[in-house]
């Protein structure tokens, strides 16, 4: 366990990333895929059951002894709200009520961050759009890890630890690479969690909020979910940035496995990314993709050629827009 990783850099390119050029040559054959993006109308009504689903969580939570507390929230907490987390990125894209109502998006990823605990939404939106525009860009995209994480976490334990503390690095993290001004939305979305917060404990005290804080924590952390953290972007294979995943699990994360075809085409919900895999199948069968999470943390820790600099980087050139 005590094994130091080789990497010592990011694998910096020199080339923009493969997604735009991809999409515009499926485009231009397939233009039947441009039917495929819109909101997805079912969305809101399957966001608006898990919330439903997490209330109720609550209500029973809060009469259990402990020992059940902490087995629910890794058993069952965890999940929900890590699968929240990925409806949250789903409305990002405003994928729930389309891009002329874009506020309601915002507002209604705020509602679903209610059962998450943590103040999410608003700062996810911002700096996500910012991932699929430049990805990969030094100093913008803040999914990369930064250069302590790199240097620090190079052993098989310390990677280990790093999984662990995936959901810390991902709140940090913005505010050393790409801070950026806080915004009304964001500060609403503070105002209204923590009034959420507040009430759930003086309504049902304290082991509601313990099921749902920690369940987020858990969740992405060492979980079976949290793989595709590390599935998404890190490059296991030179030359390749971005791997998908077709398995089960993608029923639980609104298919955010298809993640190149994702990024191909952002604004088609996850619901129809299977679609373009079909239509467009001969652009992704031949990709890397994986087949387990819970495989993919397992070779990250051990493979000692693997770290958090393994992931691919660009400088930007050109104006750079940021949300």
């Amino acid at each position: 366990m005590g094994n130091w990783v080789t990497r010592e850099d990011y694998e910096w390119v020199y080339t923009d990333q493969p997604h735009a050029d991809r999409r515009k040559e499926i485009l231009a054959k397939y233009p039947q895929i441009k039917s495929l993006m819109g909101p997805d109308l079912s969305l809101k009504w399957i966001v608006c059951l898990m919330v439903a689903i997490q209330f109720l969580a609550f209500y029973f939570i809060k009469d259990m002894d402990w020992k059940w507390v902490l087995f629910w929230t890794y058993a069952f907490g965890s999940c929900i709200n890590h699968s929240m987390t990925l409806a949250i990125h789903e409305i990002s894209h405003n994928t729930a009520f389309g891009n002329n109502k874009a506020m309601w998006n915002r507002y209604f990823a705020m509602f679903a961050n209610l059962p998450i605990g943590l103040p999410y939404s608003a700062s996810f939106k911002r700096y996500h759009l910012d991932h699929h525009r430049y990805l990969g860009g030094d100093g913008v995209d803040v999914d990369i890890p930064t250069d302590f994480e790199g240097w620090f976490f190079c052993t098989r334990f310390r990677k280990f630890i790093w999984i662990i503390l995936q959901p810390l690095f991902y709140a940090i993290r913005p505010l050393c690479i790409n801070p950026k001004p806080i915004t009304q939305l964001e500060l609403t979305n503070v105002f209204v969690q923590l009034a959420f917060d507040v009430l759930l404990f003086w309504v049902w005290g304290v082991k509601p909020v313990v099921y749902m804080l920690a369940g987020s924590l858990l969740g992405m952390g060492i979980h079976p979910i949290s793989g595709h953290f590390i599935a998404e972007h890190y490059m296991f294979l030179k030359g390749h940035e971005t791997y998908s995943y077709y398995g089960c699990l993608n029923l639980l994360t609104f298919n955010v496995g298809y993640h190149n075809e994702h990024h191909d085409f952002p604004s088609i919900p996850g619901r129809r990314l299977p679609m373009v895999k079909k239509i467009a199948a001969e652009y992704y069968d031949d990709l890397p993709q994986y087949t387990s999470w819970v495989k993919v943390l397992y070779d990250f820790i051990m493979d000692d050629t693997l770290s958090p600099y393994s992931r691919v980087k660009r400088k930007l050139k050109g104006d750079v827009k940021l949300e």
